[in-house]
Order: structure tokens, then C-alpha cells, then sequence
């Protein structure tokens, strides 16, 4: 029976989820790490603001943003991988982080309010959901207005000779990485696959405007392998 995209990417972050941010350093050659901040800096959270981390996963983003809001803020991971949120709880106990909370929900259809939050963020999630368009409205249905939403995501790269060598990388390389370090061979396949198939910075911009967003700007990483989208409300 063909699995649904919502259930094999269930599976694969069900079993990935202990070698999962050390695959992230390997194969983004810890660049994730350095584009996760200067999205931050963009972002300039303030003190006591409430965020939203949807595809949270092991928790990386959900704590930047709580350390940025600081005890007055509140920040929910929202995540549909249990062993991913557990990773995640760990990570937010051993830094007493109180005012974060992980929730195991669905990105298609969030869990909150209208008008709930003053940033939602999503981080090397959207490629994996079943429907990137809803999952853009949702963020949008959940954010007060003048509130800002931010994509960071695998792009296509759009320099020549650059973009040929990134498909070999993602398609021979990345898996067989998955293979050493994880053990994980076909997972890893997998998050080339939603990676190869995502849309381009542009095609995702207007995917922002068509969800609703205003003064939609983006900005590529590494060349364009990946790349931030921001949208107000």
C-alpha cells in the first residue's frame, strides 16, 4: 500500500530521531547552525514575546527563541514526532528553560486561536509536510497582526555548476552519510527527496503572498542552498 506523505515522513523522524542533529551538522557542514542565527538577528525578538516553533523537532529553534523572549516570553515547539519532542524536552530541562513548552500536534492544523502569536517560525519542516500551502495559512491564521512568520528551508541553488554539484550531494552523498551515521539509509533518501522537490525562493515567496503575507522578503544561504523567507501579517 503507498504510504501517505504524512505517514512515511512520520516514520522516518520516528526512527531518525537520536542521530538527528548530529546528521543536521554533517550534512549542512554545520551551516544550519550559522544561518539559525542571522535569521534571529532579522527576527529581533523582544523580551516577553509569545512564538510559535511549528516542525519543531528536537527543539533547536523553539530555544533560541525562548532564550531571545526571556522569562516573560512564552514559546510552544509544536512537533508530530514523539521521539523527536522528547530529544526536545530533554534540551529544555537541562536549561531550565520554563517559559517554552513542546506540544505534539499537527502543522496542517494548529491548535491555537486566531491571532495568537507574535512570531511563528518553521525550520527545515516545511519540505516534509503534505501540504505547504495550508500549513502557510495556518501560520498566518495564528499570528496577530503586524506579526512576523519566518521559513528557513533547503532552496534550489541558482548558481550554474553550483546547483548541479548540490543535486549530486543531496541525491548520492547525503544518503550514504545517513548510512554511516545513522544507519539510516532509505530516511535519509527520503529528506532528499522533499528536499530536491521543494520550491525555489521565488515560487516560495509568492506561495507567502498567495497565503496572505505582506512585505514578504527572502535571502538566500550558501549560495542558495538554503534560504529565509519572512512575512508580516
Amino acid at each position: 500500500m503507498q504510504q501517505s506523505k504524512e505517514q512515511r515522513v512520520h516514520g522516518v523522524f520516528e526512527k531518525i530521531y537520536e542521530n538527528y542533529d548530529q546528521m543536521n551538522s554533517v550534512i549542512s557542514f554545520q551551516q544550519h547552525i550559522k544561518w539559525r542565527n542571522d535569521t534571529m538577528k532579522k527576527m529581533n525578538v523582544q523580551k516577553g514575546a509569545k512564538a510559535l516553533d511549528v516542525c519543531c523537532g528536537t527543539a533547536d529553534w523553539t530555544i533560541a527563541l525562548a532564550e531571545a523572549a526571556g522569562k516573560d516570553g512564552e514559546v510552544v515547539g509544536l512537533d508530530f514526532s514523539k521521539n523527536m519532542l522528547k530529544i526536545g524536552e530533554e534540551k529544555l530541562q537541562a536549561r531550565s528553560l520554563d517559559q517554552a513548552t513542546l506540544i505534539h500536534g499537527n502543522a496542517m492544523e494548529l491548535p491555537f486561536e486566531d491571532n495568537s502569536f507574535d512570531y511563528v517560525t518553521i525550520g527545515f519542516g516545511l519540505r516534509n509536510v503534505p501540504d505547504y500551502n495550508q500549513v502557510l495559512r495556518e501560520m498566518h491564521r495564528v499570528l496577530k497582526p503586524g506579526g512576523m512568520a519566518v521559513c528557513l528551508e533547503t532552496s534550489q541553488p541558482t548558481m550554474p555548476g553550483f546547483k548541479q554539484a548540490y543535486r549530486l550531494y543531496f541525491r548520492f552523498v547525503m544518503p550514504m552519510f545517513g548510512k554511516l551515521f545513522a544507519k539510516s539509509y532509505d530516511e535519509y533518501s527520503w529528506l532528499q527527496e522533499s528536499a530536491k522537490d521543494f520550491p525555489g525562493m521565488k515560487e516560495l515567496a509568492k506561495m507567502f503572498s498567495d497565503a496572505g503575507f505582506v512585505n514578504v522578503e527572502y535571502k538566500p544561504y550558501s549560495g542558495g542552498v538554503a534560504a529565509v523567507h519572512i512575512g508580516r501579517k
